[in-house]
């Protein structure tokens, strides 16, 4: 049976995906399994960075399983299938904690997109990044025409959406869309996040949100997060708190 799988590693968190018969793509089930675990992991604060890992070692994720959305109507594939997943994608991206993906074998439509929600990526060597969409009458709906585009270069990302070609792992490695290419991109992502985890964890969070911020990643939130955190510690708040349990006017200092 298919599943997004949680394991934890002192405070480095894995999740794997595990439907290998289907090479990883992912299912309805799959989806809201990987959304539960997102919104776990926000809420646990001893949780310092994720590893994204796949089952088996011919593909990481080949995108979404057509079973799950093959016989939707047009309003609930737009609705809901496309929809429901951009959601889930963009909560990935915007997770506060340091995320790496382990690229073990190949990344295909939706898998590609959830790879490129994470924040950084290693790839295995014999492995290859495509957007096929287009072969079976559909387009990108997890942000592979948006984030991918803001990540590769916009004449890659059309070499694969509009000419089908697949990216190798040498070429993914050059432009930056992954950090290293090792023949084992576990232990590669490991010595990544085994850094990470000795980082201050709020410096962390809030260089992320600054990066996000610049790249256009949910920069209304971001702002307004880093303004909110800002405003949190200072004395005019808490009077402010204060002065609304007490029933009395506030006297704000400015400090």
């Amino acid at each position: 049976m298919s599943a997004v799988h949680l394991s934890r590693r002192d405070r480095i968190v894995e999740l794997r995906l595990d439907n290998p018969a289907k090479l990883n793509a992912f299912t309805v089930e799959m989806l809201a399994q990987l959304a539960a675990h997102l919104e776990a992991i926000e809420r646990d604060a001893s949780i310092a960075a994720v590893m994204l890992t796949a089952e088996g070692d011919r593909a990481f994720c080949t995108g979404a399983d057509i079973n799950g959305w093959g016989d939707l109507s047009p309003a609930e594939f737009a609705r809901h299938w496309v929809r429901d997943g951009h959601r889930i994608f963009d909560r990935l991206a915007r997770l506060s904690k340091p995320t790496v993906a382990v690229l073990n074998g190949h990344a295909f439509g939706g898998g590609l997109e959830l790879a490129a929600a994470c924040d950084i990526r290693v790839m295995a060597p014999n492995a290859a990044l495509a957007l096929p969409e287009a072969g079976v009458g559909i387009v990108p709906g997890w942000s592979g025409t948006q984030r991918l585009q803001r990540l590769l270069p916009e004449p890659m990302v059309k070499e694969m959406a509009l000419f089908g070609h697949r990216i190798k792992a040498e070429r993914a490695l050059a432009c930056g869309f992954v950090a290293a290419v090792d023949e084992d991109p576990r232990a590669a992502a490991d010595a990544l996040l085994a850094r990470a985890v000795t980082l201050s964890p709020r410096a962390v969070e809030i260089s992320k949100s600054m990066i996000h911020a610049a790249a256009g990643e949910d920069r209304g939130a971001m702002v307004e997060a880093l303004g909110s955190a800002a405003i949190a510690a200072t004395a005019d708040r808490q009077e402010g708190v204060a002065a609304f349990r007490e029933k009395r006017k506030p006297e704000f200092s400015g400090t």
